[in-house]
């Protein structure tokens, strides 16, 4: 039998376990749907309203404006979700049913689209999600087939898994996903996190009494978030629990789009901006 990776409590009976206060707010956007933050401390924004990417650094300094509705290889329709690592960015555009590769400087390097395949089992439409392992394996959620997919470093299809036939981890509306530094794959799913391993294998299955609405793991520092909340474990820690995050220092609690620490902050995303939180000591 394997060894649970997670023992996480509910969501809803967890108290406030740290606290974090608000300094500054970063970037302004029309429609944010997500956000990375990468290891040397770039910043990528996906706008689903205006179809583009915002790249900025941790001060606040925008980089690049990149994007527009459209359907070729620099343009977007209905970007919902961005991962990047120092050197590369990936973008799931959902209506065009792609995941787009940019180098860091948003200069585009390939598209990764598999509808006019042979092999059904490889096919995807409406891609929500992607991220990398860090042996470069890509994965991605089909919202169209309700599964994930993975793919290896080449763009060669490798399996599908949490789909109809994965038993008691078959995804029923599966939203954004994260991987850990163990190339375990975390997978939202309503109020759900459903856990796999790097070969597709359901490794546990969390009831967070609460729905989700985005993942994210840097440093093995893993948030998760509803639209008025945000939750934390250390994953690093033996002890894996999740802890709700407190927020001081604002007069109206936003609507959390994603969030992410960083250096020891707390970066949250709302539609219109990105807010910065110190953590009280």
């Amino acid at each position: 039998m394997k060894k649970l990776f997670l023992l996480f409590i509910l969501i809803s009976s967890v108290s406030y376990t740290q606290s974090f206060e608000f300094t500054e707010s970063i970037g302004k956007f029309n429609h944010a749907s997500s956000f990375y933050i990468t290891a040397n401390g770039l910043v990528y924004v996906t706008d689903n309203r205006n179809n583009e990417v915002y790249l900025l650094d941790t001060l606040g300094n925008m980089i690049k404006t990149f994007g527009g509705y459209g359907w070729t290889q620099n343009s977007f329709d209905d970007p919902t979700d961005v991962f990047a690592d120092p050197l590369t960015v990936y973008i799931a555009d959902k209506n065009n049913h792609r995941i787009k590769r940019f180098d860091k400087n948003l200069n585009y390097v390939s598209s990764l689209y598999t509808r006019d395949s042979d092999n059904s089992q490889e096919i995807f439409g409406y891609p929500l999600s992607c991220a990398t392992s860090n042996q470069g394996d890509l994965y991605l959620i089909d919202s169209e087939n309700n599964r994930a997919l993975k793919f290896d470093i080449f763009g060669n299809f490798q399996q599908n898994f949490g789909g109809f036939d994965a038993g008691n981890f078959m995804l029923i509306n599966p939203l954004q996903m994260a991987i850990a530094s163990n190339n375990y794959v975390f997978i939202i799913d309503e109020d759900y996190i459903v856990v796999f391993d790097q070969y597709g294998n359901g490794i546990q299955k969390i009831d967070c009494g609460v729905n989700l609405n985005s993942i994210r793991i840097l440093f093995n520092n893993l948030t998760v978030t509803s639209n008025k909340e945000i939750y934390y474990s250390n994953l690093d820690l033996d002890d894996k629990k999740l802890s709700a995050l407190k927020l001081l220092g604002l007069e109206e609690s936003p609507e959390i789009i994603s969030s992410m620490i960083f250096n020891n902050r707390l970066f949250v995303l709302s539609s219109n901006s990105i807010l910065i939180f110190n953590k009280v000591l």
